[in-house]
Protein backbone atom coordinates (compact mmCIF):
# COMPACT_ATOMS: atom_id res chain seq x y z
CA UNK A 1 0.00 0.00 0.00
CA UNK A 2 1.43 3.36 -1.05
CA UNK A 3 0.93 6.37 1.15
CA UNK A 4 0.39 9.43 -1.01
CA UNK A 5 2.86 12.17 -0.35
CA UNK A 6 1.47 15.61 0.27
CA UNK A 7 2.31 18.23 -2.30
CA UNK A 8 3.41 21.45 -0.72
CA UNK A 9 1.92 24.55 -2.28
CA UNK A 10 4.38 26.90 -3.90
CA UNK A 11 3.92 30.30 -2.23
CA UNK A 12 3.89 33.32 -4.52
CA UNK A 13 6.87 35.67 -4.02
CA UNK A 14 4.62 38.71 -3.72
CA UNK A 15 2.65 37.00 -0.93
CA UNK A 16 5.87 36.26 0.94
CA UNK A 17 6.93 39.88 0.48
CA UNK A 18 3.56 41.11 1.78
CA UNK A 19 3.67 38.91 4.88
CA UNK A 20 7.29 39.75 5.72
CA UNK A 21 6.67 43.48 5.14
CA UNK A 22 3.75 43.34 7.56
CA UNK A 23 5.99 41.57 10.06
CA UNK A 24 8.29 44.63 10.09
CA UNK A 25 5.65 47.37 9.81
CA UNK A 26 3.09 46.17 12.35
CA UNK A 27 5.36 46.59 15.41
CA UNK A 28 5.95 50.24 14.44
CA UNK A 29 2.20 50.82 14.67
CA UNK A 30 2.06 49.34 18.19
CA UNK A 31 5.23 50.54 19.91
CA UNK A 32 5.04 54.21 18.97
CA UNK A 33 7.93 54.08 16.49
CA UNK A 34 5.87 56.11 14.00
CA UNK A 35 6.11 59.04 16.42
CA UNK A 36 9.86 59.19 15.83
CA UNK A 37 9.78 60.73 12.28
CA UNK A 38 7.65 63.75 13.26
CA UNK A 39 9.70 64.26 16.42
CA UNK A 40 12.95 64.06 14.43
CA UNK A 41 11.64 66.47 11.77
CA UNK A 42 10.65 69.03 14.41
CA UNK A 43 13.99 68.58 16.18
CA UNK A 44 16.06 69.06 13.03
CA UNK A 45 13.99 72.08 11.96
CA UNK A 46 14.37 73.80 15.33
CA UNK A 47 18.00 72.79 15.72
CA UNK A 48 19.09 74.12 12.32
CA UNK A 49 16.70 76.95 11.48
CA UNK A 50 16.36 78.95 14.69
CA UNK A 51 20.09 79.25 15.55
CA UNK A 52 21.24 79.84 11.96
CA UNK A 53 18.52 81.99 10.38
CA UNK A 54 19.97 85.33 11.45
CA UNK A 55 23.57 84.22 11.15
CA UNK A 56 23.27 82.83 7.60
CA UNK A 57 20.66 85.28 6.29
CA UNK A 58 23.28 87.20 4.30
CA UNK A 59 24.86 84.14 2.66
CA UNK A 60 22.03 82.59 0.65
CA UNK A 61 23.46 82.88 -2.89
CA UNK A 62 20.48 85.02 -3.88
CA UNK A 63 17.75 82.69 -2.56
CA UNK A 64 14.62 84.30 -1.13
CA UNK A 65 14.81 82.99 2.45
CA UNK A 66 16.80 80.62 4.64
CA UNK A 67 13.94 78.11 4.94
CA UNK A 68 14.08 77.54 1.18
CA UNK A 69 17.83 77.08 1.38
CA UNK A 70 17.88 74.82 4.45
CA UNK A 71 14.97 72.44 3.83
CA UNK A 72 16.84 69.88 1.63
CA UNK A 73 19.24 69.22 4.51
CA UNK A 74 16.35 68.88 6.97
CA UNK A 75 14.73 66.37 4.60
CA UNK A 76 17.93 64.34 4.24
CA UNK A 77 18.61 64.27 7.98
CA UNK A 78 15.03 63.19 8.74
CA UNK A 79 15.18 60.43 6.10
CA UNK A 80 18.58 59.27 7.36
CA UNK A 81 17.24 59.10 10.90
CA UNK A 82 14.31 56.97 9.68
CA UNK A 83 16.62 54.73 7.62
CA UNK A 84 18.84 53.92 10.60
CA UNK A 85 16.11 51.64 11.93
CA UNK A 86 16.77 49.35 8.92
CA UNK A 87 20.21 48.56 10.31
CA UNK A 88 18.78 47.87 13.76
CA UNK A 89 16.16 45.52 12.29
CA UNK A 90 18.71 43.71 10.12
CA UNK A 91 21.14 43.27 13.03
CA UNK A 92 18.33 41.99 15.26
CA UNK A 93 17.28 39.42 12.66
CA UNK A 94 20.89 38.29 12.33
CA UNK A 95 21.39 37.92 16.09
CA UNK A 96 18.13 36.03 16.62
CA UNK A 97 18.90 33.61 13.78
CA UNK A 98 15.90 34.68 11.72
CA UNK A 99 18.03 35.09 8.61
CA UNK A 100 19.22 31.47 8.94
CA UNK A 101 15.63 30.36 9.36
CA UNK A 102 14.60 32.21 6.21
CA UNK A 103 17.51 30.55 4.39
CA UNK A 104 16.12 27.11 5.21
CA UNK A 105 12.65 27.98 3.94
CA UNK A 106 11.37 28.21 0.34
CA UNK A 107 11.87 31.98 0.27
CA UNK A 108 13.78 33.84 -2.42
CA UNK A 109 17.08 35.22 -1.05
CA UNK A 110 16.13 38.85 -1.71
CA UNK A 111 12.56 38.66 -0.37
CA UNK A 112 13.47 39.40 3.29
CA UNK A 113 15.64 42.31 2.10
CA UNK A 114 12.88 43.79 -0.08
CA UNK A 115 10.42 43.40 2.80
CA UNK A 116 12.73 45.32 5.16
CA UNK A 117 13.31 47.97 2.47
CA UNK A 118 9.54 48.32 1.99
CA UNK A 119 9.16 48.98 5.70
CA UNK A 120 12.01 51.50 5.48
CA UNK A 121 10.29 53.28 2.58
CA UNK A 122 7.18 53.46 4.75
CA UNK A 123 9.15 55.12 7.56
CA UNK A 124 11.08 57.38 5.17
CA UNK A 125 7.81 58.52 3.55
CA UNK A 126 6.50 59.49 6.97
CA UNK A 127 9.74 61.34 7.77
CA UNK A 128 9.66 63.15 4.41
CA UNK A 129 6.04 64.22 4.89
CA UNK A 130 6.67 65.68 8.34
CA UNK A 131 9.89 67.36 7.20
CA UNK A 132 7.98 69.12 4.40
CA UNK A 133 5.26 70.15 6.86
CA UNK A 134 7.88 71.59 9.22
CA UNK A 135 9.47 73.40 6.28
CA UNK A 136 6.09 74.84 5.31
CA UNK A 137 5.72 76.27 8.81
CA UNK A 138 9.04 78.16 8.58
CA UNK A 139 8.36 79.42 5.04
CA UNK A 140 9.38 76.71 2.55
CA UNK A 141 7.33 76.40 -0.67
CA UNK A 142 7.47 74.45 -3.94
CA UNK A 143 7.76 76.63 -7.05
CA UNK A 144 8.21 74.28 -10.03
CA UNK A 145 4.80 72.70 -10.56
CA UNK A 146 3.35 69.27 -9.86
CA UNK A 147 5.67 67.18 -12.08
CA UNK A 148 8.91 68.60 -10.72
CA UNK A 149 7.54 68.50 -7.17
CA UNK A 150 6.80 64.79 -7.67
CA UNK A 151 10.39 64.35 -8.85
CA UNK A 152 11.54 66.00 -5.60
CA UNK A 153 9.60 63.42 -3.54
CA UNK A 154 10.81 60.51 -5.68
CA UNK A 155 14.46 61.56 -5.44
CA UNK A 156 14.18 61.96 -1.66
CA UNK A 157 12.64 58.48 -1.34
CA UNK A 158 15.33 56.99 -3.60
CA UNK A 159 17.93 58.46 -1.25
CA UNK A 160 16.01 56.87 1.63
CA UNK A 161 16.15 53.48 -0.13
CA UNK A 162 19.90 53.86 -0.60
CA UNK A 163 20.47 54.74 3.06
CA UNK A 164 18.20 51.88 4.15
CA UNK A 165 20.14 49.46 1.95
CA UNK A 166 23.41 50.66 3.47
CA UNK A 167 21.93 50.33 6.96
CA UNK A 168 20.67 46.82 6.23
CA UNK A 169 24.13 45.80 5.04
CA UNK A 170 25.84 47.29 8.10
CA UNK A 171 23.36 45.63 10.46
CA UNK A 172 23.73 42.26 8.77
CA UNK A 173 27.53 42.48 8.88
CA UNK A 174 27.97 43.75 12.45
CA UNK A 175 25.22 41.63 14.08
CA UNK A 176 25.18 44.21 16.89
CA UNK A 177 21.89 46.15 17.19
CA UNK A 178 23.30 48.53 19.81
CA UNK A 179 26.26 49.59 17.65
CA UNK A 180 24.49 50.16 14.36
CA UNK A 181 23.00 53.55 15.19
CA UNK A 182 26.42 54.92 16.20
CA UNK A 183 28.09 53.52 13.10
CA UNK A 184 25.57 55.24 10.82
CA UNK A 185 24.43 58.43 12.53
CA UNK A 186 27.88 59.91 13.12
CA UNK A 187 28.95 59.79 9.42
CA UNK A 188 25.54 61.13 8.38
CA UNK A 189 25.84 64.08 10.75
CA UNK A 190 29.42 64.82 9.68
CA UNK A 191 28.61 64.68 5.96
CA UNK A 192 25.50 66.79 6.58
CA UNK A 193 27.37 69.55 8.39
CA UNK A 194 30.25 69.48 5.86
CA UNK A 195 27.84 70.11 2.99
CA UNK A 196 26.16 73.04 1.25
CA UNK A 197 22.99 72.37 3.24
CA UNK A 198 23.80 74.85 6.01
CA UNK A 199 25.91 77.42 4.18
CA UNK A 200 27.34 78.00 0.69
CA UNK A 201 30.57 76.29 -0.21
CA UNK A 202 32.38 79.66 -0.35
CA UNK A 203 31.95 80.03 3.41
CA UNK A 204 34.12 76.96 4.09
CA UNK A 205 37.94 77.14 4.23
CA UNK A 206 39.49 76.85 0.79
CA UNK A 207 41.28 73.56 1.50
CA UNK A 208 38.02 71.69 2.17
CA UNK A 209 35.82 73.32 -0.47
CA UNK A 210 36.40 70.61 -3.15
CA UNK A 211 35.23 67.94 -0.73
CA UNK A 212 32.21 69.97 0.41
CA UNK A 213 31.17 70.72 -3.15
CA UNK A 214 31.47 67.19 -4.56
CA UNK A 215 30.53 64.87 -1.71
CA UNK A 216 27.22 63.00 -2.16
CA UNK A 217 25.14 64.91 0.41
CA UNK A 218 25.98 68.21 -1.29
CA UNK A 219 25.06 66.78 -4.70
CA UNK A 220 21.75 65.52 -3.29
CA UNK A 221 21.08 68.96 -1.81
CA UNK A 222 21.86 70.73 -5.09
CA UNK A 223 19.38 68.46 -6.88
CA UNK A 224 16.63 68.76 -4.25
CA UNK A 225 17.07 72.53 -4.06
CA UNK A 226 16.70 72.86 -7.83
CA UNK A 227 13.64 70.59 -7.87
CA UNK A 228 11.99 72.59 -5.07
CA UNK A 229 12.71 75.88 -6.83
CA UNK A 230 12.52 79.39 -5.45
CA UNK A 231 10.89 82.72 -6.16
CA UNK A 232 14.29 83.74 -7.58
CA UNK A 233 16.42 81.81 -10.12
CA UNK A 234 19.07 81.19 -7.43
CA UNK A 235 17.90 77.63 -6.67
CA UNK A 236 19.32 76.45 -10.00
CA UNK A 237 17.86 75.05 -13.18
CA UNK A 238 16.45 71.53 -13.36
CA UNK A 239 18.88 70.08 -15.89
CA UNK A 240 21.28 67.18 -16.24
CA UNK A 241 24.29 69.10 -14.90
CA UNK A 242 22.46 69.55 -11.58
CA UNK A 243 20.42 66.34 -11.32
CA UNK A 244 22.94 64.02 -13.02
CA UNK A 245 25.61 63.94 -10.28
CA UNK A 246 23.00 63.09 -7.63
CA UNK A 247 21.65 60.24 -9.75
CA UNK A 248 25.22 59.12 -10.42
CA UNK A 249 25.94 58.86 -6.69
CA UNK A 250 22.69 56.94 -6.21
CA UNK A 251 23.22 54.42 -8.99
CA UNK A 252 26.94 54.01 -8.31
CA UNK A 253 26.51 53.40 -4.59
CA UNK A 254 23.68 50.91 -5.14
CA UNK A 255 25.83 49.10 -7.73
CA UNK A 256 28.51 48.68 -5.05
CA UNK A 257 26.22 47.82 -2.12
CA UNK A 258 24.15 45.11 -3.83
CA UNK A 259 27.14 42.83 -4.64
CA UNK A 260 28.41 43.35 -1.09
CA UNK A 261 25.03 42.35 0.27
CA UNK A 262 24.95 39.27 -1.98
CA UNK A 263 28.42 38.30 -0.75
CA UNK A 264 27.38 38.80 2.87
CA UNK A 265 24.27 36.67 2.31
CA UNK A 266 26.30 33.87 0.71
CA UNK A 267 28.71 33.85 3.66
CA UNK A 268 25.79 33.68 6.07
CA UNK A 269 24.42 30.64 4.28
Amino acid sequence: MRIPTAVRPAPAPWQQWWVLSGRVIRPTLRNGELLTPPAASVLFTIGFYIPLKQLMGNFLDGMSNYAQYLLPLIVLQAIAFAAVSASFRSATDAVLGINHRFGSMPIAPLTPLTARLSASVFRCSSALLFAILCGHVIGFRFYNGAEVTTAFWLLALMIGVLLSLLGDLVGSATRNPEATSHLLMLPMLVFGLLSVGVQPVEQFPGWIQPFVRNQPISQFIYALRALAGDSTPAAGAVNWSVIGPALGWLVGTIAIVLPLYAYQSSRRR
